[in-house]
Formats: structure tokens, sequence, C-alpha cells
């Protein structure tokens, strides 16, 4: 897989979570490489100001914590790093992801069908309801959702997603959002954003996260503060449900006429 290059974002100091994930890509014969995460103790002045802080609270309710930031800014580095590389696929790993011994073969069947994706989550947490339109490997559909599904532990994405995700225009910065709940909004981006199902990646519930809110208090707003919060999910998702019927349309019609 010459054209595929994995990386996996990992804490300088956290060395047990990247000899964890390690093992697992090495017994999948997968090479790597590391990119050290953005670290939520240390962001600089410039790095802090990539958050968009009302906009934030607007959107999502509560207020952000730094590891978000450090979460948010360290996948924007995986893309730049893509994007200088001659690679043609990026799959891009969080040290805490679980990767099933299906996941070599789910990545190939991915590259064999290149025009019928641009992002592919291989994790999720929700389910997202999904809309197969093609099989991938034994067992495994791409599919479209028609429903929120988030999570960012583990994806595949080509380099035209990652230009749209950098461009200076209408791009992920300045940060509005937690990573994984703006990088699925294939509208926006004019990508086609896919889901594997069933999944062949996990979340290692044996590894806590990196990202805490402070001790004390609750980050979520009083209800009557999240009346606007409220109102742009409700859009986002009439959205997300528009462009997933679209895409399922489209997707199985091309399926359609290549089987014919």
């Amino acid at each position: 897989m010459t054209a595929l290059q994995t990386w996996v974002i990992n804490l300088d100091r956290a060395p047990e979570r990247l000899a964890r994930i390690s093992a697992q890509l090495q017994a999948l014969q997968l090479p790597y490489t590391r990119l050290a995460a953005v670290d939520a103790r240390a962001l600089t002045p410039a790095q802090r100001a990539a958050l968009d802080e009302p906009a934030f609270h607007r959107k999502h309710g509560m207020t952000p914590v730094p590891g978000e930031l450090g979460c948010y800014l360290s996948h924007i580095e995986v893309m730049r790093a893509f994007l200088a590389s001659e690679a043609q696929f990026a799959l891009v790993l969080e040290d805490d992801v679980l990767l099933q011994n299906s996941l070599p073969a789910v990545l190939q069947g991915l590259m064999q069908h290149p025009t019928r994706w641009d992002v592919v989550k291989l994790s999720a947490v929700h389910r997202g309801t999904p809309q197969p339109y093609l099989q991938v490997a034994p067992g495994h559909q791409l599919a479209v959702m028609l429903s929120r599904c988030t999570g960012s532990s583990a994806y595949l994405m080509n380099r035209r997603a990652a230009q749209a995700y950098l461009r200076e225009r209408d791009g992920l910065l300045p940060m509005q959002l937690p990573y994984d709940h703006v990088f699925d909004q294939g509208w926006r981006f004019g990508l086609k954003f896919r889901l594997v199902t069933p999944t062949p990646c996990g979340h290692d519930e044996h590894i806590a996260s990196t990202i805490t809110a402070p001790a004390g208090g609750s980050r979520k707003f009083h209800w009557t503060r999240r009346l606007p919060t409220y109102a742009y999910r409700i859009g986002n998702e009439l959205k997300r449900l528009a462009y997933g019927l679209r895409e399922t349309r489209l997707e199985r019609h091309t399926t359609q006429s290549s089987a014919g």
C-alpha cells in the first residue's frame, strides 16, 4: 500500500499509548509515522488564537477546554504533513484507537474505489443511520450517514479532502466546535464523507482520555444560554439529512449503473 501513509497522533508525554498502538499496527503490518500532538499544557499564543471562543459557546453550548484545541490542531498538522508528502491517501489514527484484524482489507477495498469517497470514518461513537451502497471488504460496507456520528479516532482521507479542510476561506480554522463535530460536514466542505459499517476500528476503553475538563463545576451552559446551540444543531442535522439522502441516491445509482 505505497499510496497510503499512516499517521499516529501521540503526545510526547504519552509513550505508553504509543507503544500500545504501535504493537497493533505492527501486528497488522501497517507502517506508520508518529505525529507529535499539540500539547494543551503548552499552547502558544498563536495556537490559542486559533479558537473562536464566542462561536464555540454559541454552537456547542459550553466552555471549551484546552485539550479540545490541542486535539483539533493536531489533526490540522496531520493534514499539512500529508499534503507535504507524496502519499495519495492518509490513514489518521489517534493513539487510543483499537484496531481490528479486518482493517487492512478494508483499506485495500477503499483504495480500489477512490472515486466513491473523500473521507471515510473507520470508527464511530454514534451509529449514524448508515445507508450502505458498496462492499469494500467481506462483511464491511461503505455507507452514507443520515444522522450524527461523532468520533475521530480513525479515518481515511484523500488529498482533495485535506486541501478543502485547510483552505483559507471556510476551512476548519478557526476552531468553532470540537474536531469530530465539524470535520464530517461534507455539505460544507464539498466532500464525499462516508462511513464503513461495521467499523473496523473502535475505542480502547482501557485508555483514559487526555481531553479533560477542569475539576469542579459544569462546562455546559444553563439551558437558557443554550438556545442558540439548539437552533444551530437542528439546522445542522437538517443539512446532514438532506446531504445524506442526496448522496445515498447518487451512490446507489452509480452502483446500479456499474453493475449494469
